[in-house]
């Protein structure tokens, strides 16, 4: 206890002491002198710290459009440095799956980075210098478009980081957040489902606020559940979209270094009700991409049609159904005598309503190749362009050519293992109390599958119709189910052998 006893006197001595001294410089220093030395100390003590750089980032430019970096560095903190923060602004955006947080004002956030520890403070009101000699995040400085002058206050974040790094931080670690933060924002963003608005092509861009995008698209939340898992189609065929799928998405530099556009055009075809519908959405859902739904009756001219593909975002499926039945794009090579003329062609599209003057001008085959595979194809990157058809055949060959349309895919009617999906689908454990079956009930059920997968070799039923049967027996057991379907198999094969027999007597 004496040594603690002597340390404290010691230090009541020379806390003593020091306010002595204080006191005596400041009666006898003049108050120039006084602020001369306080100066120098402080330069003393700064030769000793680490020297560091500061960015800020403000929320809005000079003209009033918020910044991107802003928001990346608040959805990034929120993600990565705010898991122990003492406090935090949650918001959950409309259709994100859960809410995010973000830094709010007045607290402070450190992040490391290639060993680098940096610090992000958040400001709720500062004066934003525009125009004056401090960094700006924006090259805006205000104006007489009503922008921001000086002295505006608003919010900030203030990055401070060592004076050595400052190539790291202002280099790679700001491509970094704003990486993390798109990533981030795909993954919580609502996904949409547009469809191209009939009547707004004419005129320039967009007006009042509205942007080109807006103006030309409306848009509807996107929730369909199909997914490769409950596609009723050939296994081989499914698991080799779905490879070709995932291959395509990270291959951006691939196809730069190809010289080629960072697109892929899929040609679906098939009897209806074979599943083309369902396979588009499952696409989308696997990749996590927007659905752009075409409807080329609704587009006034090929510009207009290139104004369409030039509006779209990346991440986008673009889908035409029904390709043949949009527009006159039938095989040239084929002559036949049913075949409109073109003037007939033309006019059977006209619309005296749109435009206001003169005649609708139409899309042609040239300008559906070029939307496909022009130069206008590749303003926008990582993109899926769909078509789907009943008859293939009934196309011209240069929309079929590999680089417009590089993988065609036959979708056909159900067979056996397209039947045991759909079974699971429709008919899986639950329906029949799965857990108190039988080796009976499960063997006669196996039975009925096994008798209709060989029926379905003989008659053409689509999975659609197929599913129809199922759920008409909801609620009836897989067991009626099954035997249903067996049933009309057996009625539509009686009835395809009684035409057969009467094509014959004919």
């Amino acid at each position: 206890m004496k040594p603690a006893s002597m340390s404290w006197s010691s230090l009541g001595s020379l806390v003593a002491t020091a306010m002595v001294v204080r006191a005596t410089v400041r009666e006898i220093l003049p108050p120039e002198a006084h602020g001369a030395l306080r100066a120098l100390l402080s330069r003393a003590a700064a030769a000793f710290a680490q020297p560091t750089d500061t960015i800020v980032v403000y929320a809005v430019d000079g003209n009033g459009v918020p910044n991107e970096l802003y928001e990346a560095a608040q959805l990034y903190l929120g993600a990565r440095c705010l898991a122990s923060a003492p406090a935090l602004h949650l918001h959950k955006p409309h259709g994100a799956p859960e809410p995010v947080a973000s830094l709010p004002a007045d607290h402070a956030a450190r992040d490391t980075f290639r060993g680098v520890r940096v610090e992000w403070t958040s400001h709720g009101a500062e004066a934003a210098p525009y125009g004056g000699g401090a960094y700006s995040p924006s090259p805006f400085r205000g104006g007489p478009r009503g922008g921001f002058g000086v002295g505006t206050q608003q919010r900030c974040l203030r990055l401070q980081f060592p004076r050595r790094h400052r190539d790291v931080v202002r280099g790679a670690y700001v491509a970094h957040v704003l990486a993390v933060a798109a990533a981030l924002r795909l993954k919580m963003r609502e996904r949409k489902l547009y469809t191209n608005n009939p009547g707004m092509y004419c005129g320039g861009g967009g007006r009042g606020g509205v942007d080109e995008h807006q103006m030309m698209w409306s848009a509807h939340p996107f929730v369909h559940p199909s997914t490769f898992d409950t596609l009723a189609i050939d296994p081989a065929l499914r698991d080799g979209i779905r490879d070709d799928l995932l291959r395509f998405v990270p291959r951006r530099d691939h196809y730069a270094r190809a010289g080629r556009s960072w697109k892929r055009g899929y040609l679906l075809h098939g009897p209806p009700g074979t599943g083309k519908t369902s396979l588009i959405a499952a696409i989308a859902n696997l990749l996590e991409f927007d659905i752009y739904d075409l409807e080329l009756t609704a587009v006034g001219s090929n510009s207009d049609l290139r104004r369409l593909l030039a509006s779209t975002r990346p991440k986008s499926l673009i889908v035409v159904e029904d390709i043949d039945c949009s527009l006159g794009l039938f095989d040239r090579t084929r002559k036949s005598s049913s075949s409109p003329p073109p003037s007939q062609g033309a006019d059977q599209f006209y619309d005296p309503t749109f435009p206001p003057h003169g005649r609708r001008e139409t899309i042609s085959l040239s300008g559906v190749l070029n939307f496909v595979d022009g130069l206008w194809s590749s303003c926008v990157g990582e993109r899926l362009i769909v078509f789907t058809t009943n008859h293939v055949d009934r196309l011209d060959p240069a929309l079929l050519r590999p680089g417009r349309m590089d993988r065609k895919i036959e979708l056909g009617y159900c067979k056996g293992h397209a039947l045991r999906v759909l079974a699971s689908n429709y008919l899986g454990p639950g329906d029949d109390d799965a857990h108190e079956q039988s080796d009976d009930d499960c063997g006669r059920y196996e039975e009925l599958m096994g008798e209709a997968e060989r029926l379905l070799e003989e008659v053409h039923l689509t999975p659609a119709d197929v599913a129809e049967v199922f759920m008409g027996c909801e609620g009836d057991g897989a067991h009626a189910a099954m035997q249903k379907l067996v049933d009309d198999l057996n009625c539509k094969r009686l009835a395809q052998k009684c035409a057969l027999s009467n094509g014959g007597d004919i």
